[in-house]
């Protein structure tokens, strides 16, 4: 991949992962860039495929591109940062990432986003009034 569409990726994303929203300036780890359909299931290496993520969130989604809803048991794609709107399959309840659709519930649960650690940070950035990012918020 070259510097520029990374920097296309890193530049729109706003540097927040765009699975759970976490701020670049919050985390040592660099972002990485994803590929949101994997490149052993053909996905191509091009804007409308690729997304800013932490790492957690990158190692945790791997390859899948579904996952079960936590509440139906069924199968569903996970979220997709170019098709889907945050919002409709995402909410903040206080440090907590709530899943409010099939999606988003799936997504949260697959990439295990309200692991302990991570709460934690958030709660801390929420005290500190650095959370949830501008985007989120309902003010």
């Amino acid at each position: 991949m070259n510097a520029a569409l990374e920097q296309l990726v890193r530049t729109r994303a706003q540097e927040l992962c765009e699975y759970c929203h976490a701020s670049q300036a919050h985390y040592p780890e660099r972002f990485q860039v994803d590929h949101i359909i994997a490149r052993q299931h053909r996905g191509a290496t091009v804007s409308d495929n690729l997304a800013l993520a932490c790492l957690e969130c990158n190692l945790r989604k791997g390859p899948n591109i579904a996952s079960i809803d936590p509440d139906s048991g069924q199968i569903v794609p996970l979220f997709h940062p170019r098709r889907d709107a945050w919002n409709d399959h995402f909410a903040w309840r206080g440090a907590v990432l709530v899943g409010i659709s099939a999606i988003g519930r799936a997504t949260a649960a697959l990439l295990d986003v309200n692991r302990s650690p991570r709460v934690v940070v958030r709660q801390s950035l929420l005290e500190e009034r650095e959370f949830p990012p501008p985007s989120d918020r309902s003010e």
